[in-house]
Protein backbone atom coordinates (compact mmCIF):
# COMPACT_ATOMS: atom_id res chain seq x y z
CA UNK A 1 0.00 0.00 0.00
CA UNK A 2 1.26 3.38 -0.98
CA UNK A 3 2.18 5.48 2.13
CA UNK A 4 -0.11 8.66 2.27
CA UNK A 5 0.99 9.75 5.62
CA UNK A 6 4.35 11.18 6.88
CA UNK A 7 5.97 10.45 9.87
CA UNK A 8 4.66 13.54 11.82
CA UNK A 9 0.95 12.86 10.50
CA UNK A 10 0.84 15.33 7.22
CA UNK A 11 -0.34 13.87 4.25
CA UNK A 12 1.16 13.96 0.48
CA UNK A 13 -0.18 17.66 0.21
CA UNK A 14 0.66 19.00 3.57
CA UNK A 15 -2.85 19.09 5.15
CA UNK A 16 -3.65 18.04 8.14
CA UNK A 17 -6.35 15.27 8.66
CA UNK A 18 -9.45 17.17 9.49
CA UNK A 19 -8.39 20.00 6.68
CA UNK A 20 -10.32 21.05 3.70
CA UNK A 21 -8.18 21.35 0.41
CA UNK A 22 -8.20 25.43 -1.08
CA UNK A 23 -11.45 25.92 -2.15
CA UNK A 24 -12.97 29.06 -4.19
CA UNK A 25 -16.35 29.43 -5.13
CA UNK A 26 -18.04 32.25 -7.66
CA UNK A 27 -21.86 32.70 -8.75
CA UNK A 28 -23.40 34.17 -11.76
CA UNK A 29 -21.00 33.95 -14.32
CA UNK A 30 -23.39 33.10 -17.48
CA UNK A 31 -25.12 35.38 -18.56
CA UNK A 32 -27.09 33.12 -20.51
CA UNK A 33 -28.17 30.57 -17.63
CA UNK A 34 -30.90 31.45 -15.62
CA UNK A 35 -28.18 30.81 -12.86
CA UNK A 36 -24.70 29.56 -12.49
CA UNK A 37 -21.73 28.97 -10.35
CA UNK A 38 -17.86 28.44 -10.44
CA UNK A 39 -15.94 26.35 -8.09
CA UNK A 40 -12.22 25.26 -7.86
CA UNK A 41 -11.18 22.71 -5.04
CA UNK A 42 -8.35 21.20 -5.01
CA UNK A 43 -7.27 20.43 -8.54
CA UNK A 44 -11.22 20.66 -9.59
CA UNK A 45 -12.40 23.01 -11.43
CA UNK A 46 -16.27 22.65 -12.61
CA UNK A 47 -18.54 24.90 -14.03
CA UNK A 48 -22.54 24.45 -13.39
CA UNK A 49 -25.08 26.34 -15.86
CA UNK A 50 -29.04 26.27 -14.56
CA UNK A 51 -31.87 26.59 -17.16
CA UNK A 52 -35.55 27.24 -15.92
CA UNK A 53 -37.84 26.88 -14.34
CA UNK A 54 -39.21 26.70 -18.26
CA UNK A 55 -42.54 25.37 -19.33
CA UNK A 56 -42.10 21.39 -20.79
CA UNK A 57 -42.70 20.89 -24.90
CA UNK A 58 -43.10 17.02 -23.64
CA UNK A 59 -45.80 15.13 -22.43
CA UNK A 60 -43.24 12.61 -21.09
CA UNK A 61 -41.25 13.04 -18.08
CA UNK A 62 -43.76 15.74 -17.21
CA UNK A 63 -45.10 16.07 -13.89
CA UNK A 64 -48.64 17.87 -13.16
CA UNK A 65 -47.82 18.30 -9.68
CA UNK A 66 -44.53 19.38 -9.75
CA UNK A 67 -41.10 20.73 -11.80
CA UNK A 68 -38.80 17.54 -12.82
CA UNK A 69 -35.77 17.88 -12.11
CA UNK A 70 -32.70 16.82 -14.39
CA UNK A 71 -28.96 16.73 -14.29
CA UNK A 72 -26.22 16.51 -16.62
CA UNK A 73 -22.61 15.65 -15.15
CA UNK A 74 -20.27 15.81 -18.14
CA UNK A 75 -16.15 15.83 -17.87
CA UNK A 76 -14.55 17.35 -20.61
CA UNK A 77 -12.32 14.90 -22.77
CA UNK A 78 -8.64 16.90 -21.27
CA UNK A 79 -10.17 17.01 -17.33
CA UNK A 80 -8.55 13.83 -16.56
CA UNK A 81 -4.71 12.64 -17.33
CA UNK A 82 -6.18 10.45 -20.35
CA UNK A 83 -8.00 11.64 -22.55
CA UNK A 84 -11.61 10.74 -22.42
CA UNK A 85 -14.18 9.96 -25.13
CA UNK A 86 -16.78 12.98 -25.42
CA UNK A 87 -19.40 10.77 -25.16
CA UNK A 88 -21.25 10.19 -21.74
CA UNK A 89 -19.71 7.27 -19.78
CA UNK A 90 -21.71 4.76 -17.64
CA UNK A 91 -20.11 6.60 -14.43
CA UNK A 92 -20.81 10.12 -16.11
CA UNK A 93 -24.94 9.17 -16.42
CA UNK A 94 -24.40 7.44 -12.35
CA UNK A 95 -22.93 10.41 -11.09
CA UNK A 96 -25.67 12.69 -12.92
CA UNK A 97 -28.58 10.92 -11.17
CA UNK A 98 -26.59 10.53 -7.69
CA UNK A 99 -26.36 14.51 -8.01
CA UNK A 100 -29.85 15.28 -9.01
CA UNK A 101 -31.26 12.77 -5.85
CA UNK A 102 -28.49 14.78 -3.51
CA UNK A 103 -30.36 18.57 -4.41
CA UNK A 104 -33.83 17.70 -5.23
CA UNK A 105 -34.44 17.30 -0.85
CA UNK A 106 -33.75 21.28 -0.77
CA UNK A 107 -35.83 22.16 -3.64
CA UNK A 108 -39.44 23.49 -3.62
CA UNK A 109 -40.24 21.84 -6.89
CA UNK A 110 -44.18 21.95 -6.21
CA UNK A 111 -44.25 25.85 -6.98
CA UNK A 112 -43.28 25.08 -10.69
CA UNK A 113 -45.66 22.04 -11.91
CA UNK A 114 -45.78 20.99 -15.35
CA UNK A 115 -42.23 22.34 -15.88
CA UNK A 116 -38.70 21.86 -16.40
CA UNK A 117 -35.45 22.62 -14.18
CA UNK A 118 -32.08 22.22 -16.15
CA UNK A 119 -28.99 21.19 -14.18
CA UNK A 120 -25.32 20.81 -16.80
CA UNK A 121 -22.26 20.61 -14.70
CA UNK A 122 -19.41 20.68 -16.97
CA UNK A 123 -15.80 19.59 -14.93
CA UNK A 124 -13.22 21.46 -16.66
CA UNK A 125 -10.26 19.10 -14.96
CA UNK A 126 -11.13 16.63 -12.36
CA UNK A 127 -9.25 16.08 -9.46
CA UNK A 128 -10.97 13.30 -6.89
CA UNK A 129 -14.37 14.78 -5.05
CA UNK A 130 -16.12 15.98 -8.28
CA UNK A 131 -19.42 14.54 -7.48
CA UNK A 132 -19.31 16.49 -4.17
CA UNK A 133 -17.73 20.06 -5.60
CA UNK A 134 -20.38 19.67 -8.64
CA UNK A 135 -23.08 19.24 -6.11
CA UNK A 136 -21.59 22.45 -3.86
CA UNK A 137 -21.64 23.90 -7.29
CA UNK A 138 -25.12 23.71 -8.13
CA UNK A 139 -26.25 24.60 -5.27
CA UNK A 140 -25.43 27.79 -5.45
CA UNK A 141 -26.35 28.03 -9.16
CA UNK A 142 -30.05 27.10 -8.05
CA UNK A 143 -29.78 29.58 -5.97
CA UNK A 144 -28.16 32.19 -8.15
CA UNK A 145 -31.27 31.07 -10.83
CA UNK A 146 -33.57 32.16 -8.32
CA UNK A 147 -35.30 28.50 -7.19
CA UNK A 148 -36.90 29.02 -4.13
CA UNK A 149 -35.04 26.27 -1.70
CA UNK A 150 -35.11 24.92 2.03
CA UNK A 151 -31.46 24.92 2.22
CA UNK A 152 -28.19 25.43 0.36
CA UNK A 153 -26.92 21.55 -0.11
CA UNK A 154 -22.99 20.76 0.71
CA UNK A 155 -20.92 17.92 -0.23
CA UNK A 156 -17.81 16.65 0.69
CA UNK A 157 -16.19 13.38 0.91
CA UNK A 158 -14.48 11.47 3.82
CA UNK A 159 -12.29 9.10 3.53
CA UNK A 160 -9.56 6.23 5.54
CA UNK A 161 -5.62 6.57 4.30
CA UNK A 162 -3.19 4.28 5.82
CA UNK A 163 -5.16 4.12 8.79
CA UNK A 164 -6.22 7.14 9.67
CA UNK A 165 -9.85 9.33 8.72
CA UNK A 166 -9.39 11.92 6.26
CA UNK A 167 -11.24 14.82 5.11
CA UNK A 168 -12.17 16.18 1.59
CA UNK A 169 -9.76 12.94 -0.45
CA UNK A 170 -7.75 14.16 -3.19
CA UNK A 171 -6.77 12.02 -6.15
CA UNK A 172 -4.43 10.07 -5.19
CA UNK A 173 -6.44 9.43 -1.65
CA UNK A 174 -9.40 8.28 -3.30
CA UNK A 175 -7.36 6.06 -5.50
CA UNK A 176 -4.90 4.73 -2.97
CA UNK A 177 -7.17 4.49 0.03
CA UNK A 178 -9.18 2.19 1.77
CA UNK A 179 -12.10 4.20 2.11
CA UNK A 180 -14.09 6.92 -0.12
CA UNK A 181 -17.52 8.18 1.70
CA UNK A 182 -19.04 11.33 -0.03
CA UNK A 183 -21.67 12.88 1.86
CA UNK A 184 -24.38 15.95 0.86
CA UNK A 185 -26.06 17.51 3.35
CA UNK A 186 -28.50 19.86 4.42
CA UNK A 187 -27.35 21.51 7.77
CA UNK A 188 -30.25 23.46 8.52
CA UNK A 189 -32.53 20.41 9.12
CA UNK A 190 -29.54 18.24 9.03
CA UNK A 191 -31.02 15.93 6.27
CA UNK A 192 -28.51 13.70 4.43
CA UNK A 193 -29.18 13.96 1.58
CA UNK A 194 -26.33 11.49 -0.29
CA UNK A 195 -24.33 9.25 1.63
CA UNK A 196 -22.20 6.43 -0.68
CA UNK A 197 -19.20 4.16 0.58
CA UNK A 198 -16.71 1.99 -1.05
CA UNK A 199 -14.68 0.18 1.60
CA UNK A 200 -15.05 -0.55 5.50
CA UNK A 201 -15.57 1.19 8.54
CA UNK A 202 -16.25 0.23 11.84
CA UNK A 203 -19.07 1.41 13.55
CA UNK A 204 -16.60 4.09 15.90
CA UNK A 205 -14.88 5.34 12.26
CA UNK A 206 -18.48 5.38 10.73
CA UNK A 207 -19.62 8.21 13.22
CA UNK A 208 -16.27 9.91 13.22
CA UNK A 209 -16.53 9.89 9.33
CA UNK A 210 -19.79 11.83 9.80
CA UNK A 211 -18.89 14.10 12.23
CA UNK A 212 -16.01 15.07 10.08
CA UNK A 213 -17.50 15.48 6.85
CA UNK A 214 -20.29 17.99 8.84
CA UNK A 215 -17.10 19.71 9.78
CA UNK A 216 -16.37 20.46 6.59
CA UNK A 217 -19.80 21.09 4.66
CA UNK A 218 -20.55 23.95 7.48
CA UNK A 219 -16.87 25.37 5.87
CA UNK A 220 -18.33 24.90 2.40
CA UNK A 221 -21.75 26.21 3.29
CA UNK A 222 -20.12 29.81 4.36
CA UNK A 223 -18.30 29.93 1.46
CA UNK A 224 -21.80 28.88 -0.69
CA UNK A 225 -23.35 31.87 1.11
CA UNK A 226 -20.47 34.06 -0.07
CA UNK A 227 -20.44 33.88 -3.20
CA UNK A 228 -24.00 34.66 -3.39
CA UNK A 229 -23.62 37.51 -1.55
CA UNK A 230 -21.27 39.02 -2.80
CA UNK A 231 -22.62 38.08 -6.46
CA UNK A 232 -25.68 40.10 -5.06
CA UNK A 233 -23.35 43.13 -3.53
CA UNK A 234 -21.46 43.51 -7.01
CA UNK A 235 -25.09 44.11 -8.96
CA UNK A 236 -26.26 46.75 -6.35
CA UNK A 237 -22.70 48.53 -6.83
CA UNK A 238 -22.96 47.91 -10.76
Amino acid sequence: MMNLIDEGGKRLDGRSFDQLRPFSMQAGLLKSASGSAYIEQGGNKILVGVYGPRDSRSRYGTNQDKAVLRCRYHMLPFSTEERKSPQPSRREIEISKVIRDALEPALLLEEFPRSVIDIYIEVLQSDGGSRGASITAASIALADAGIPMKDLVSAVAVGKVNGHLVLDLSDTEDKEGEVDLPIAVMLNSGLITLMQMDGKLSEDEFRQAIDLAMAGAKELREAQRKALVQKYFKEVDS
